[in-house]
C-alpha cells in the first residue's frame, strides 16, 4: 500500500502515524526480540526490508537481543535509511542461567557501557532514542549493588545526550511517579507492560497521553507469564474478531491502536507472514460499540503471582 498523493512512492504509514523524536512514525512498527531466531541473516535482512516495503520506519532493539545480532541486521539493512526512527534499551543484560531472559544493569557506568555496546554494533556515532529500562528496587529481587537511585540514572541519561550519544531519551518500565519526576529531563517515549488485559500501568499512560509522549507497549498480546491472561483467548476479542474478519491478535493489536492516540506499537516475529498481519492490524477498523465491549473486558491480576512463581529457587 502507498501513499494515495498522484506520483508518490511513499508508502502509508501502517496504523497511522505519531510522532516520536520529532519525527513522524508509523503507529504500528517492528520489536527485533526475536530477530535471531531467524535462520540465515539473508532472511533476517529481508524481513527488516519487507517491514520497511509496508510502510515501518520505527524499530525497536537492543545490543543484548542476540548477543548484537538483532543491532548489526538493522546495520545491514536499514543503514542507508534516512527515514527510519530506532529505539534501542539499556538497564539489563542477558541471563546465563536461571529462568528469567535478563537480570538488571542498573548503575550509571552500565548504562553508559550498553550505550557505546549499541553504537557499536548498530554502526552509528549517535543513538536516536534510547530507553532507560528501570528495575525499581522493590519491585524485583535486586542485589544491593543494583538498586540505584532513580534520580542518579536519569542523570546519566541527561549526560550521555548532552554529549551527544543519544538522541532523546525514553523510559521503559517506570511507575507514575518516576515519569513524573522524569518529566523535566524531557522523556521522549515510555515502554510498558501493557494490553488488553494488562491494564495497571493505565495512569502511566494518561501521564504519556497528556505529555504528547509515545506509548510503545510490550506483551501487547498478554500471555508473556505462566498464568497470565492471553488477549487471543478473551470470548469477546474471538467474537468481534469474526465480525470484522480479522484475527483475534489483530484485535487485541487494533484495541491498542483505538485506546489511545499515542500508542506505537512494536510487535516481533521471525516471519515475513506474521509481520505482514500484524501490520494489517493498523487497518483493522472497530465500531464505538466493539471498543466499548473490548473495554468492559476485565483486566486479569495475575501476573505479579506468576513472576513470583519463576523467582522461586
Amino acid at each position: 500500500m502507498t501513499d494515495s498523493t498522484p506520483g508518490s512512492a511513499v508508502p502509508a504509514r501502517p496504523g497511522g502515524s505519531f510522532t516520536l523524536a520529532g519525527r513522524e512514525v508509523a503507529r504500528v512498527g517492528y520489536g527485533t526480540m526475536q530477530l535471531p531466531r531467524v535462520s540465515a541473516p539473508d532472511a533476517a535482512r529481508r524481513l527488516l526490508r519487507r517491514a520497511c516495503e509496508l510502510g515501518v520506519n520505527h524499530f525497536d532493539t537492543a545490543d543484548f537481543y542476540g548477543g548484537g545480532t538483532a543491532n548489526r541486521c538493522l546495520a545491514e539493512a536499514l543503514g542507508s535509511e534516512d527515514d527510519v526512527v530506532v529505539v534501542t534499551k539499556v538497564g539489563a543484560r542477558p541471563a546465563e542461567r536461571g529462568p528469567l531472559p535478563m537480570i538488571p544493569a542498573q548503575r550509571p557506568e552500565q548504562l553508559r557501557a550498553q550505550v557505546h555496546a549499541n553504537l557499536r554494533s548498530l554502526k552509528v556515532e549517535r543513538l536516536d532514542v534510547v530507553n532507560m529500562r528501570r528495575i525499581a528496587p522493590g519491585s524485583f529481587p535486586l542485589l544491593p549493588s543494583q538498586m540505584v537511585r532513580f534520580d542518579d540514572q536519569i542523570a546519566e541519561m541527561v549526560a550521555l545526550r548532552d554529549e551527544g550519544l543519544i538522541g532523546h531519551i525514553g523510559l521503559s518500565t517506570v511507575s507514575a511517579a518516576e515519569l513524573r519526576a522524569a518529566l523535566p529531563a524531557g522523556i521522549a517515549t515510555v515502554q510498558n507492560r501493557y494490553s488488553l488485559t494488562a491494564r495497571g500501568h493505565e495512569p502511566v499512560l494518561d501521564i504519556a497521553r497528556a505529555e504528547g509522549i509515545s506509548w510503545a507497549p510490550y506483551f501487547p498480546l498478554g500471555g508473556a507469564f505462566p498464568g497470565a491472561a492471553k488477549v487471543t483467548h478473551e470470548p469477546v476479542v474471538q467474537r468481534v474478531a469474526r465480525e470484522v474478519g480479522a484475527s483475534p491478535a489483530q484485535v487485541g493489536l487494533a484495541w491498542l491502536l483505538h485506546h489511545a492516540p499515542n500508542v506505537l506499537l512494536i510487535p516481533g516475529t521471525a516471519s515475513i507472514t506474521h509481520l505482514e498481519q500484524n501490520i494489517a492490524a493498523g487497518s483493522v477498523e472497530l465500531s464505538a460499540d466493539q471498543v466499548a465491549r473490548l473495554d468492559a473486558i476485565k483486566p486479569a491480576s495475575g501476573v505479579r503471582g506468576a513472576l513470583n512463581r519463576l523467582r522461586r529457587p
